[in-house]
């Protein structure tokens, strides 16, 4: 790997770094933050997406005759870098771009990309995934949410669960069963779904957290227009693990390691400050000890993406090592958070805005919300199957 950066990799870091500066509120993360209230947080950051594409910085990626910069993919890696060291709010149509826009981009027809990609680059449609169901999450090939063809139009029954954003969507793709006597793997179909069409109804589940990203979706004889297939049909399985490469591929996880890195360095911060027994906490050598394990862990998640990012520009396609990147950012991240709350000891627990919350309660939220990371797009066990038979060449 060559951890050196060309003048124009450098130029673009800095365009973006300035950009940033003026495109963020003054006092952006130190005394100007999102929204408290969990709607008016998903409009801020659908105001900010267009912010971004107004000023040119949206899909960077995608080829510039579908609204992209044409931007490399260190180009992009430096995006993800800039945004999360900018602490940038992040996104609300994140799937639309991240993985309804580059399947599209990949297997949608010139019609579908002309539709779709305009609207997904610029955020005035915002997308949603249905893909898990109540007894089809890891095992997403038994996914049971039927389509039926009748004429023109597919008619879908069933139901979706984990349906991150769906209350705020104009569109969802779903796998969807078009053959229910083929193969498990073998008869789904890879559908875009308008979320205004009749018979779609949402219901938001509360999480541990407090808030309520998730929902669940049902489809009740919903019509849903051929031309709104990509692939074939009952080729559904090939498209989505496109989209599962993309979810769980370095991208997002160098844009991850970045935050993640920030959370540690509050974390050693307020390690620092917070006296029990008389002592500072930084000064227990366990304390120091576990601490060091996560310094080194969110290294190595950088050196994942960044080994990962090699391989894709010396022309290797998208494969089974992004199960790698996915199994090992989630599992140190829980155990960053999983630490924090072991080293606050009795004031570990209390939430914001009590005064006596540690490192202004954002651990708390944040171990809560990392119980999530090693199931959601793809869990570790779901991980490990792929990187041993996929990989290492072990039997099923």
């Amino acid at each position: 790997m060559d951890f050196n950066y060309t003048t124009e990799e450098v130029q673009f870091r800095q365009d973006l770094r300035e950009w940033l500066v003026g495109a963020l509120p003054d006092g952006w993360g130190d005394t100007v933050f999102e929204p408290e209230d969990e709607d008016e947080r998903a409009m801020f950051r659908l105001a900010w997406e267009r912010k971004l594409y107004a000023g040119g910085w949206s899909g960077i990626n995608w080829p510039v005759e579908y609204g992209g910069r044409g931007a490399t993919l260190i180009e992009r890696a430096i995006f993800a870098e800039e945004m999360a060291r900018a602490k940038a709010p992040e996104g609300l149509n994140i799937i639309g771009h991240n993985l309804a826009g580059t399947t599209i981009l990949r297997h949608g027809t010139e019609e579908q990309k002309k539709r779709f990609l305009p609207k997904i680059i610029s955020s005035d449609e915002v997308w949603c995934q249905g893909f898990s169901e109540p007894n089809a999450g890891s095992d997403l090939a038994s996914v049971r949410t039927r389509a039926r063809r009748h004429g023109d139009k597919f008619i879908v029954n069933g139901q979706k669960i984990w349906t991150s954003y769906a209350q705020y969507s104009q569109w969802c793709f779903a796998l969807v069963r078009t053959d229910p006597d083929a193969p498990k793997h073998k008869g789904l179909s890879f559908l875009l779904i308008d979320m205004n069409s009749p018979g779609i109804s949402i219901r938001p589940l509360r999480q541990i957290s407090g808030e309520s990203e998730f929902n669940e979706t049902f489809f009740d004889d919903v019509e849903v227009p051929v031309e709104n297939i990509v692939g074939d049909i009952n080729d559904g399985w090939r498209i989505a693990m496109t989209t599962l490469a993309y979810e769980r591929g370095p991208e997002d996880a160098l844009g991850r390691q970045v935050r993640f890195k920030q959370e540690l360095e509050k974390l050693i911060e307020t390690a620092e400050q917070t006296l029990q027994g008389g002592k500072k906490i930084i000064d227990d050598p366990v304390v120091r000890q576990k601490l060091a394990k996560s310094i080194a862990q969110v290294e190595i998640m950088r050196l994942n993406a960044v080994r990962t990012f090699s391989k894709y520009l010396n022309g290797e396609e998208r494969g089974p090592d992004a199960s790698i990147i996915k199994l090992y950012w989630s599992h140190a991240a829980q155990d960053m958070y999983e630490t924090a709350l072991d080293i606050l000891g009795p004031v570990a627990p209390i939430a914001a805005p009590d005064p006596a919350s540690a490192g202004g309660g954002r651990f708390q939220l944040s171990y809560l919300q990392s119980k999530a990371f090693t199931i959601y797009s793809g869990s570790s066990e779901i991980q490990r199957n792929i990187i041993g038979e996929r990989m290492l060449g072990l039997p099923r």
